[in-house]
């Protein structure tokens, strides 16, 4: 799913080419992706784009007579910046944009639609799509702190809970945490103060590093390679490769669509967090720490 640096670089080179510009048509290729009937979408025809903004994970595209079209991505949409008028993509097309510049289309690679377009005619509206989150960019350490302490989650629920943060996802929660040195599943209750302004520093530097490494890839252009697994990433989309900091081969815990890759020495002290199906599996033969594992492969078990 795109994340806070993705979407940001969204907003920022869509406002570049879009705003002042008139829409002149809209195109739905996939009746599943507009959520709303009312204001009808072809309100939006005709009018000038006069912002955009993100809005946690959202993209939100106001034109005047402040009407709102409310793009969210989930995890296989994307946006594309084509010449105008372009074809929307058969199977994996849901819709254009057509301005006088070119044309934004939206995509989404997979069998869920679940990605999204609701159209709302006032700001009020935009409220129910606010999940309550900080935004991680503009919060001093103490109010990080007490947005995660608000519940006692692991840091790596915590830190991807729209209820608590803002605009973070599997991706760079994994690199935050590799950053800060602390384990994935440590509660946020049990963290101290120091551990707490660690994460808070870690979360800032590696954001705001990744949102400056897209906007010097994107330049002028348009994002079109947003992607989960990036190159010169720590430990996120790395399981069994070499450690940058230490070596050590990173692991990972898989659950539902998600994983968590971590590093067992930077951040767990040589334990090996147990992996729910090979725990399960693997009963009193699962290997407690990293040096036990790698001894086990070092004998062919």
């Amino acid at each position: 799913m795109p994340e806070l640096p993705d979407v940001q670089v969204y907003v920022e080179r869509l406002a570049a080419l879009a705003v002042g510009q008139t829409l002149e048509r809209l195109r739905i290729a996939s009746p599943f992706v507009l959520r709303t009937f009312d204001p009808p979408a072809r309100a939006l025809e005709g009018r000038r784009v006069v912002g955009v903004e993100r809005l946690g994970k959202r993209i939100v595209i106001e034109a005047e007579g402040a009407l709102f079209a409310v793009v969210h991505l989930m995890i296989a949409g994307r946006l594309r910046w084509r010449e105008r008028g372009a074809p929307v993509p058969k199977k994996v097309g849901l819709f254009a944009f057509d301005f006088e510049p070119g044309s934004l289309v939206m995509t989404e690679a997979s069998t869920k639609k679940r990605a999204s377009l609701h159209v709302v005619s006032t700001r009020a509206a935009l409220e129910p799509f606010d999940r309550g989150g900080i935004e991680p960019l503009d919060v001093t350490a103490e109010q990080f702190a007490t947005a995660l302490r608000r519940e006692n989650r692991t840091l790596k629920r915590a830190l991807t809970d729209p209820r608590l943060v803002s605009g973070i996802g599997n991706a760079y929660s994994d690199e935050i945490l590799f950053h800060a040195g602390l384990s994935p599943v440590r509660q946020t209750h049990k963290l101290g103060e120091g551990e707490m302004r660690r994460l808070w520093s870690a979360t800032q530097a590696t954001l705001r590093d990744w949102l400056e490494r897209t906007r010097r890839e994107v330049g002028d252009g348009f994002p079109d390679k947003v992607t989960a697994f990036r190159e010169g990433m720590a430990v996120h989309g790395r399981y069994r490769q070499p450690c940058l900091a230490c070596g050590t081969p990173v692991q990972r815990i898989r659950f539902a669509e998600n994983e968590v890759n971590y590093c067992p020495r930077c951040q767990t002290g040589g334990r090996l967090l147990a992996d729910r199906g090979l725990s399960r599996l693997l009963g009193a033969d699962w290997p407690r720490s990293i040096d036990e594992l790698e001894e086990r492969l070092g004998k062919g078990e």
